[in-house]
């Protein structure tokens, strides 16, 4: 038996009424009401109301205990009477008398209350990261981020994954964001780079002769934060697979992220086991992002014939110098106030854009600001291309297709949360496939790999070598969920000569690829298999079935919006001597001399 207790905060139920025990843990909050102390003990299982009588040894002691306090009380399990039952709490029908107290640990005034789920200010949360996550809602998500992950591990190792752990000092790459760089000491002038994802290792694990491989695995990137993604570090489900093509990765994956939302859910509806496909043309066309929130049922619509040398000159004028018109329906917006028409578009307008032009469709007509401009056949064509009838509004965005598609798929979302006609209780998954394997780089006017540059190129050698690189297909894919991509993957290039001709057209020449890449090139040339493989987010997936709002809730130690660790204080400096045995000097950038 434990020194401190026999049993912990929410073991006791009615089975020990009678018992004599001790229980450990945090003073979660204190009540008096004179002749009666009440203190709710906390440890990481739960809650257990305990009570002491005034003129009683243990009153005394009680009465000295403050929040967060860590003590071991001894006492008599009784039932509560019937008035006093807590039906919220596990514990809720029986209290401790306690008959004594040892304090193991006394806690100062605190900077932030653990009892209660009060909002702080971020920089409070974070420097005292250790007292928010004794908070019940913070604990819980990182108790479920531990589920969540063994459930994943369980479904890896079923299905005949093996875990292994690949480098984290390693060569610094050429794509995606920005590397974190480690000096070398006993090489002067060099660098190891953390890795931004396992993807060399665990292709070279597979040319290895290793038939399924996974890990969560840690990865780095030097770049912003946003609400779905944690500054500097993150976790993702790495896994890679030989001898496979699109359908098999897919096949093996689905089962594990459908199986572990379910798991998880709580009732909330998971949806069909397959995912949709979604090519990803299709889905910039219909939602005008490559990760659409499926629980919005507005559809975007191609409408640029319905206004090519129409009466509205703003738009036929920028038809004729290369824009589409892309209209977003409104379900029922047309009994809405002028306020809701007007609100969009001073949102609009906050988005960079020139505003949304609408038409409200009644008694077969339509009314708004450019409604005069359209004839009756141009408002037959727009409710036909859009699907909308009478009652509905029909909303516009026009300018150069991806800026129309920006604009377009950012209303979608805004008209669908006003109309309140999302749906709610559930997970919607979908496969974005077919993405561009290529795609025009406007600042360094050059063609650019558009997602994973190791992705076989649909046609392979031949596709590269005959076809306009920006029509051509990778087999690379995403799995989205709720508007949140979860990840992203490929079948592999494993060989050596549609490596050299993909990389050659990203305007990298062969001596580049080799010397970036040589390791997982050199491996490619001695018989390797085709492979492919994807990396689900952890924290993303973890964010969704808390139904966390932001990334920070369910990470144990997160980095603020500047990358900086409040309660460890990094980045710091660092001595001058550690300094001179990198053989490095730090040069801060200029004053502002403004």
């Amino acid at each position: 038996m434990s020194r401190y207790r026999t049993h912990h905060c929410g073991q006791l139920r009615a089975e020990q009424v009678g018992e004599t025990v001790k229980l450990a843990g945090w003073v979660h909050r204190r009540r008096d009401h004179g002749n009666l102390l009440f203190i709710d003990l906390r440890d990481h299982f739960g809650v257990t109301q305990c009570v002491a009588e005034s003129g009683s040894a243990a009153f005394a002691q009680l009465e000295k205990l403050r929040s967060e306090f860590v003590v071991s009380v001894s006492g008599k399990v009784v039932a509560r009477s019937p008035e006093t039952v807590n039906a919220n709490l596990p514990t809720g029908g029986i209290e401790l008398v306690v008959s004594d107290v040892e304090i193991l640990g006394e806690a100062q005034e605190l900077p932030m209350p653990v009892f209660g789920e009060q909002e702080y200010p971020e920089d409070i949360r974070l420097k005292y990261r250790f007292l928010d996550l004794r908070r019940d809602r913070l604990h819980k998500n990182i108790v479920l981020r531990s589920q969540v992950i063994s459930s994943i591990r369980r479904r890896m190792i079923d299905q005949g994954f093996m875990e292994f752990q690949t480098p984290i000092l390693t060569a610094s790459s050429p794509e995606g964001a920005r590397d974190f760089l480690v000096p070398s000491r006993i090489h002067p002038g060099k660098f190891y780079a953390l890795p931004q994802a396992p993807q060399q290792f665990k292709q070279l694990i597979m040319v290895s002769g290793f038939d399924r491989y996974f890990q969560i695995a840690p990865c780095f990137r030097d770049e912003d934060a946003r609400k779905d993604r944690s500054p500097g570090e993150f976790y993702q489900l790495d896994l890679e697979m030989s001898f496979v093509e699109q359908d098999d990765v897919f096949a093996a994956v689905e089962p594990v992220i459908h199986g572990v939302f379910q798991e998880f859910a709580n009732g909330r509806d998971c949806g069909p086991a397959q995912f949709p496909r979604i090519p990803y043309r299709e889905a910039m066309l219909k939602y005008g992002v490559d990760k659409p929130d499926l629980r919005n049922p507005i559809v975007l619509a191609d409408v640029t014939e319905a206004f090519r040398n129409s009466g509205f000159g703003v738009f036929a004028r920028a038809i004729e110098n290369g824009a589409v018109v892309r209209a977003i329906p409104a379900p029922g917006a047309g009994a809405r106030p002028r306020s809701f028409f007007d609100k969009l578009n001073d949102w609009a307008r906050s988005e960079g854009a020139a505003g949304l032009g609408y038409i409200i469709l009644e008694n077969g007509e339509a009314k708004g600001p450019i409604a005069k401009f359209l004839d009756a056949e141009r408002i037959a064509m727009l409710k036909q291309l859009a699907g909308v009838t009478d009652g509905d509004a029909l909303f516009f965005a026009c300018d150069k297709e991806a800026a129309a598609a920006k604009l377009a798929g950012a209303a979608r979302i805004r008209i669908g949360d006003d109309l309140g006609i999302c749906e709610k209780g559930v997970f919607k998954f979908c496969w974005i496939v077919d993405f561009p394997m290529f795609e025009w780089n406007e600042d360094e006017k050059k063609v650019d790999f558009s997602h994973n540059p190791f992705s076989m190129p649909q046609g392979g050698l031949e596709a590269l070598n005959s076809m306009d690189p920006l029509e051509i297909k990778a087999y690379q894919y995403d799995i989205v969920c709720n508007g949140v991509e979860l990840s992203s993957g490929a079948i592999r290039n494993h060989k050596p000569e549609i490596m050299y001709r993909a990389f050659e057209i990203a305007g990298y020449g062969k001596d580049v690829v080799e010397s970036k890449f040589g390791g997982m090139l050199n491996a490619f040339k001695y018989g390797a298999p085709p492979h492919g493989g994807i990396a689900p987010g952890i924290d993303r997936i973890v964010m969704l079935i808390a139904d966390e709002p932001n990334i920070r809730e369910v990470i144990l130690f997160p980095m603020n919006q500047q990358a900086q660790d409040l309660m460890m204080q990094a980045p710091s400096e660092v001595a001058p001597k550690q300094l001179r045995e990198l053989h490095i000097r730090s040069v801060l950038p200029e004053a502002d001399k403004s």
